[in-house]
């Protein structure tokens, strides 16, 4: 299967279960992995038959910037949703949401969530 991968990308959200989190807000960092067959845009150069990563981007953009949730699941599964709702070349994707800055007591580097 081919594969579109969109990784570090980096966006400013609002979400998490403290409320100092809600307010302050943080860094999200999102990956992705797009599994679609890529044959016909390749053979025919044609962005139809492909999925375009710059509104995919924008997607994600959105939902992150956008209202807040309190779990990163929930913010996965809202991700995962409307890409699999607008793309139907989309075969299968995986998502990593990382939250650097998750307020855990103790050192550590990353907490991710993939769905």
């Amino acid at each position: 299967m081919d594969k579109i991968s969109l990784t570090g990308m980096e966006f400013f959200g609002y979400h998490g279960v403290l409320p100092e989190e809600t307010r302050l807000g943080q860094r999200f960092i999102v990956d992705l992995t797009m599994e679609l067959d890529l044959r016909q845009a390749g053979e025919n150069d044609d962005l139809e038959a492909t999925i375009n990563y710059a509104e995919v981007y924008a997607d994600i953009k959105a939902l992150v910037e956008g209202g807040p949730v309190k779990t990163l699941e929930c913010l996965g599964e809202r991700i995962c949703q409307r890409l699999y709702a607008k793309y139907q070349l989309l075969e299968h994707l995986s998502l990593t949401i990382h939250k650097p800055g998750a307020p855990v007591a103790g050192i550590f580097k990353d907490v991710a969530v993939t769905l």
